[in-house]
């Protein structure tokens, strides 16, 4: 029993600012005070929550798990500096290149629903994310968008059974199977971070999150028989070594975390 060609990705946004500016007539706010002008809007509509539509969602980093038959790899797409076209083109070509498996927690209600929406304004083309059988047969049957295919697993929508009263975090999840959750930062902390210069942070955030959500990806192909229990013992090994011989503190961190659990 193995793994392979299984890509694990998570996102981190911050609204966006230059479509607010256009949509709520906020042109000559500071990028601050626009934003505040966007979640007292948000506040309004929702009677308190301050949480974006999807589409006013900027993507600041999109970091992966990428499990191929013999290694396993994490990262964040582009440098520091890329911007969210190059961002979410390096995200389409890697699905493109290898047609993976693609996991996430969360993934069907968020972060492909804000992917989209941004790929739309950038321009972004995906071929075959979007085939649905019209070049590709097989993806006539199984492919990225329809819910119930297997080409995307949202761990979250699938172990809640699609319940919206039974979705839990994944911080919570991963704690509860002896990982080690979050670390160091929130998705609430994400904007005054990047308001500040600290894109490190936010993308070694972001890559902690994804770590979790292999873990716990790891335990649910254990649970529904797809790899045996040694196995399992053999990826969670993989990684752990590859964390070891990783230069990233954050990563060090991640790792020491789980031990000490």
């Amino acid at each position: 029993m193995s793994l392979n060609n299984i890509f694990v990705f998570d996102i981190e946004t911050i609204p966006d600012l230059e479509a607010g500016r256009r949509i709520y007539g906020l042109d000559g706010l500071s990028d601050e005070d626009t934003a505040k002008a966007m979640f007292h809007i948000r506040n309004q509509e929702t009677g308190g929550s301050e949480f974006m539509r999807h589409h006013l969602h900027q993507i600041v980093a999109i970091s992966v798990v990428f499990k191929s038959k013999d290694k396993i790899k994490v990262w964040t797409l582009g440098d520091r500096d890329a911007g969210e076209k190059e961002i979410l083109q390096r995200f389409f070509d890697g699905i493109e290149r290898y047609t993976p498996t693609l996991v996430s927690w969360n993934g069907g209600g968020f972060d492909l629903p804000v992917i989209h929406y941004r790929a739309l304004k950038h321009g972004v083309r995906a071929h075959r994310y979007w085939e649905t059988g019209q070049d590709d047969q097989s993806f006539k049957w199984n492919n990225y968008i329809s819910r119930y295919h297997s080409r995307h697993t949202d761990l979250m929508d699938l172990l809640a059974a699609y319940q919206p009263r039974a979705v839990a975090p994944l911080d919570q999840i991963a704690s509860m199977l002896g990982f080690p959750g979050k670390m160091g930062m929130d998705g609430s902390k994400v904007f005054d971070a990047w308001l500040s210069g600290q894109i490190d942070a936010i993308r070694d955030y972001c890559e902690t999150d994804v770590l979790n959500t292999w873990l716990v990806y790891l335990r649910f192909e254990l649970m529904r028989g797809v790899i045996d229990e040694a196995t399992y013992e053999q990826e969670c090994e993989s990684l752990q070594q590859h964390l070891q011989e990783s230069d990233k503190a954050h990563l060090q961190e991640f790792l020491q975390n789980w031990q000490s659990v």
